[in-house]
């Protein structure tokens, strides 16, 4: 059975002038879609197998992210159903100079899993065993309220 922490997943991005609004920090829409493909791939990795988005809700956004510096995204499943997932997902400011990190993002995020052919499939049980998982699951839920 997989754990909360074998689910926990993180991607950086180097926000390059591209991914940069006029005023030179990373679109609230590229940040969205970094967001979503870490918290998919904490799902593939969860189910080891495909997922579909299902909804992406209560994102916000508390502070912005430089050009030139880097997003890093983190995600975990924190609650299962029989084919779905909640995932937790949070982007921070990381400045590539000093390290330091700020929270800039967070959403809540629901996948299932899919087959071959678009068809949802089961997903096994989520285990919260360490003290760890169980401070991450807390803070998720904590958040959706």
């Amino acid at each position: 059975m997989p754990t909360l922490l074998d689910s926990k997943v993180e991607s950086r991005r180097l926000v390059l002038p591209a991914q940069a609004n006029a005023i030179r920090t990373a679109h609230g829409g590229n940040v969205l879609k970094w967001m979503e493909q870490t918290g998919s791939m904490s799902a593939m990795h969860f189910c080891s197998g495909e997922v579909i988005t299902a909804g992406f809700d209560r994102s916000r956004f508390h502070n912005p992210i430089p050009e030139g510096d880097i997003a890093l995204i983190d995600a975990y499943v924190y609650e299962v159903g029989t084919s779905s997932m909640t995932i937790r997902v949070r982007c921070f400011h990381e400045n590539h100079k000093t390290g330091e990190r700020s929270l800039t993002s967070d959403a809540k995020m629901v996948s299932v899993a899919v087959d071959e052919d678009g068809q949802s499939v089961d997903v096994p049980d989520l285990s919260v065993e360490t003290e760890a998982g169980k401070r991450l699951q807390d803070e998720a839920l904590n958040a959706e309220n």
